[in-house]
């Protein structure tokens, strides 16, 4: 579990995190590869890990063996799972999820509570949080005050490092303390994110980004979003509010977006635009007291059974997408594209002529453009980005000698 990090990457790390976060990758590892993979002394890793040890962050483990035979059975270290327990939650417009994971990064437990669509106040999406929180750790058989910290991903412009919220398409209010809040009403540490930072975290910690320097994910749900990872980091930006491909101009003066502006990006992908284009083109207005998922789910059979109007739909808004992927690749030429949400589930939207396009809005290089590839993942893998998130902000504290609540030996 967490990046592959090169040790030439990132020279600025105390050797103690890279010790720690060498063999957390590794997920089990001899001290004789640490040191030789860190290209440090074997005492200095027999130093900082018996230190790391002591603390109860990782532990020794006897190693498989190939044959059986005398002599001293091989040691290899691992973290030590039951130093914490965090929960990682995301909440959506359609649902709100949770896991509940250990300090190596294994699922214990995990919930989901769907709701009415709609912006929430203050008052309830707190009352969600806490509702959800205490679900999940009775189906894990934990307690509250088991948990180290809480991780929580929404939609919109979030400042992760102040913890406030200020702007989000399931908050009624704007510039809420979202993080304080929360850590008030449930005891405990809590760290937000934008949500799609968090699938990038998930990615980068558990899937398909552990080895890559720098990578990016788009997401289509709700909205679009972007996480974008550059030396194994989640970058933010100087105001920690940047990476919003979805609130990128596509059309001067054009659709509305939910932001209030007029012509982004996602006013034109995202599943509220999709359903708009089908209410008008379609004439369907006799199916406006219908839900987003159900009218988009009309749409996509519609569009299957060869409906023209319908597939046009789709080809219009996967036009605009590579529109926007064709700027993420001329601006950051990343290793990877993962296009990722639930909407991905309509394939229209990447076919092989919306590909096309974007590689024709490309810079041509005569280099190959990067790979893409399709996450058609559910809300649990949005969770698991913000238990990442809450995994970091602990091992960060535990590394740096602050009282996070370790686990009775």
């Amino acid at each position: 579990m967490g990046p592959l990090i090169s040790p030439v990457s990132d020279l600025l790390r105390p050797l103690r995190q890279q010790v720690f976060e060498h063999v957390r990758a590794a997920g089990l590892a001899p001290r004789v590869q640490v040191a030789k993979d860190l290209g440090v002394s074997p005492a200095s890793v027999t130093t900082i890990t018996g230190e790391l040890i002591e603390a109860g962050l990782i532990e020794e483990v006897a190693a498989p063996r190939g044959e059986p035979g005398r002599g001293r059975p091989a040691v290899a270290l691992g973290v030590r799972a039951a130093a914490h327990h965090v929960v990682g939650m995301k909440l959506s417009d359609r649902e709100h999820t949770a896991v509940v994971v250990d300090f190596a990064g294994k699922l214990i437990a995990d919930d989901v509570i769907p709701r009415r669509p709609g912006p929430m106040s203050v008052g309830d999406m707190l009352d969600a949080v806490e509702t959800l929180l205490d679900r999940v750790c009775a189906k894990a058989g934990m307690a509250r005050a088991e948990l180290s910290a809480v991780g929580v991903g929404v939609p919109g412009f979030v400042d992760s490092a102040e913890g406030m919220v200020l702007w989000s398409s399931v908050l009624v209010d704007r510039a809420v303390p979202l993080a304080a809040l929360a850590s008030g009403r449930l005891g405990l540490a809590v760290t937000i994110d934008n949500d799609a930072n968090l699938v990038a975290l998930a990615e980068l910690w558990f899937g398909a980004g552990r080895s890559l320097a720098d990578f990016a994910v788009v997401t289509i749900e709700h909205g679009v979003g972007m996480g974008f990872v550059l030396n194994h980091r989640i970058y933010r930006g100087a105001r920690r509010l940047g990476m919003e491909l979805g609130h990128t101009k596509v059309q001067l003066d054009g659709a509305l977006c939910r932001c209030g502006q007029r012509g982004c990006l996602e006013a034109y992908v995202a599943d509220y635009a999709l359903a708009r284009e089908a209410t008008t083109a379609l004439n369907w207005g006799h199916k406006e007291g219908q839900s987003i998922a159900v009218l988009l789910e009309s749409l996509y059979d519609h569009a299957k059974a060869g409906n023209v109007t319908a597939k046009s739909i789709f080809r219009r808004a996967g036009r605009y997408l590579a529109v926007g992927l064709s700027n993420v690749i001329n601006l950051f030429d990343p290793a990877l594209i993962i296009l990722s949400g639930e909407r991905m589930r309509y394939d229209y939207l990447y076919a092989a002529e919306t590909l096309a396009e974007m590689d024709n809005l490309a810079i041509a290089t005569g280099r190959p453009r990067p790979p893409i590839e399709i996450h058609a993942w559910g809300d649990l893998l949005w969770a698991h980005g913000a238990a990442a998130l809450a995994l970091s902000s602990v091992t960060e504290a535990s590394l740096s000698g602050q009282a996070v609540g370790v686990a009775a030996q």
